[in-house]
């Protein structure tokens, strides 16, 4: 009977850890081969996306301080696309997006090509340590 007691308890770590378990195999899906961001980055990447570059940088943006990415992303099917870059300082409460291709007739990456895109953070004075990247597909 006495065992019965910790039982709810038991549940809810076994819970905890198989998501934990679950989270530490997403982060690392479609991440590029190298970055030179010094920060824990999760990254949620469609398959029909591949990134090729991903780099952050202090800089300047319109006269005020920014924290700049610059990002690469390719096109690895067989048919044209276009996607939406959502990059969020988890732990500076901001986020930016950023569609790629931005514009062109029409607006997509072909097949095989790639495109790289700047997406800065304006007034933000230092880096991120906490970062998660979402890249999906969407209908031009």
């Amino acid at each position: 009977m006495n065992r019965l007691k910790h039982a709810p308890m038991i549940s809810v770590l076994i819970l905890l850890l198989m998501g934990t378990f679950w989270q530490v195999g997403w982060a690392g899906e479609g991440a590029p081969e190298k970055t030179n961001c010094d920060a824990e980055i999760a990254w949620e990447v469609v398959k029909e996306a591949k990134l090729t570059q991903f780099d952050c940088a202090m800089g300047e943006h319109g006269g005020q301080p920014a924290l700049i990415f610059s990002v690469g992303i390719m096109n690895p099917t067989d048919k044209p696309l276009r996607y939406r870059i959502n990059i969020f300082l988890e732990d500076m409460e901001k986020a930016a997006g950023h569609l790629v291709p931005r514009k062109g007739k029409p607006p997509v990456v072909e097949p095989s090509k790639a495109a790289t895109v700047k997406i800065p953070f304006i007034g933000t004075g230092n880096e991120s340590k906490k970062i998660l990247v979402v890249v999906k597909t969407i209908s031009s």
